[in-house]
């Protein structure tokens, strides 16, 4: 019998493998045409046009649903911009976030702020008031007379980040340009909330939407279309069976036209394919994959939520009941342990039917008699999931 681990090393080194070039099959990867994305391509291109003609483009609000190729195209058209701006003297500066990937507020706007190339001494990844952060951003575009676009990934989380300076921040973004006397600046959000507007203050609303573009979810053929080329292109010829494809392609469609999950979907079964020397991607390998990646789901949705998320989490775990004032009450508790400005009872319920989407935490309402009625929640996972997940976030470990 043969040594497993030799097995797979021979492999390696012989180099067969069905996956030619992995990084295609990443969600970061920008192919040279995007499928089914012509109108929004074009919308998006529009909208921004002015820069090339050296005036300021209305701010942009982009919705759509995860996986409809909403990053995918903002950064393709503002690459393409950045190309022909390299070529003139007019002072461009795109810059790319994401509120998701940032911990905290601070973090976000240094992020920003290493973009313009301010350093270290400028501006510190620690220290100074939010106030102080976002006014040196705006010095820099004023010196340097930049024309600046703010590209912020997964916006509707920004507000989230710190309650009221999180919706300040939103608020004098979308109104630098009344304090900027040279240069500009142009806020791009990117939201898969599409109720993100509802929520937000009044005075944001007008100058966040000047211009809107809706990304509808993909279809199953669709789907297929757009597997097909990232597996001419990642995939040795031949290595993906058709009902294979087809299963892929019908498992992400069937959820909500998600293309970066079926571009996960084929990768993680490639990579179950290789794993087991075969020398194709068969339906038993997506079902395989999709039993993974279900798996991982959980966990990786937990990592993902921003702080005040996860302390609701914990609220419902440590809380004495499981009504929303009591979950409210641990919450508050929770936020003076970590230092951090709690949100609103108000804000924090609407959280609670936003996780409760997930499918992380479940409610039901119930009666109360001359109290009238309350809902209750509890986790639908295991409480060690969650302290498993969270204990490597240095903000919690105290509480975990």
């Amino acid at each position: 019998m043969s040594d497993p681990i030799d097995k797979l090393l021979d492999a390696a080194e012989s180099g067969k493998s069905i996956i030619k070039n992995r990084k295609i099959l990443h969600f970061t990867y920008i192919p040279d045409i995007i499928l089914h994305r012509t109108s929004e391509q074009e919308q998006v291109t529009q909208s921004l046009l002015p820069i090339l003609k050296q005036s300021r483009p209305s701010n942009l609000l982009v919705y759509g649903k995860p996986g409809t190729g909403k990053t995918l195209v903002v950064k393709k058209v503002t690459s393409k911009i950045q190309e022909r701006v390299e070529k003139s003297n007019f002072p461009i500066k795109l810059v790319y976030s994401n509120s998701k990937e940032e911990t905290t507020l601070y973090g976000l706007l240094v992020s920003l702020g290493r973009q313009l190339d301010l350093n270290e001494k400028e501006l510190p990844t620690t220290g100074l008031a939010i106030s102080e952060v976002f006014k040196r951003l705006l010095n820099k575009i004023e010196q340097e007379k930049l024309n600046a676009i703010f590209v912020i990934d997964e916006i509707d989380y920004l507000a989230q980040l710190v309650s009221k300076t999180g919706k300040d921040i939103l608020y004098q973004l979308t109104r630098a340009n009344e304090r900027l006397s040279q240069g500009s600046l142009t806020l791009v959000g990117i939201s898969n909330d599409l109720t993100f507007k509802e929520k937000l203050d009044p005075r944001v609303i007008s100058s966040l939407g000047e211009e809107e573009i809706v990304f509808p979810n993909y279809d199953v053929d669709q789907i297929k279309k757009i597997l097909q080329e990232r597996i001419d292109e990642a995939f040795v010829e031949n290595s993906v069976e058709e009902p294979a494809l087809n299963l892929c392609a019908a498992l992400a469609g069937g959820e909500h036209g998600d293309a970066r999950r079926a571009i996960d979907l084929i990768r993680v079964a490639g990579e179950i394919a290789e794993r087991q020397q075969s020398d194709k991607v068969t339906i038993e390998h997506i079902r395989e994959a999709s039993l993974k990646i279900e798996e991982n789901k959980e966990e990786a949705s937990l990592k993902s939520y921003p702080l005040h998320e996860k302390l609701v989490i914990l609220a419902i775990m440590k809380a004495i009941g499981s009504s929303t004032g009591e979950i409210y009450s641990s919450y508050k508790n929770l936020c003076k342990i970590v230092g951090r400005d709690e949100l609103t009872q108000r804000r924090i319920t609407q959280m609670l039917s936003e996780i409760e989407l997930s499918g992380i935490i479940t409610g039901r309402l119930v009666h109360q008699g001359i109290h009238g009625r309350t809902k209750k929640y509890k986790l639908t996972i295991s409480s060690e999931m969650v302290k498993n997940t969270f204990k490597n976030d240095l903000t919690l470990q105290d509480i975990v």
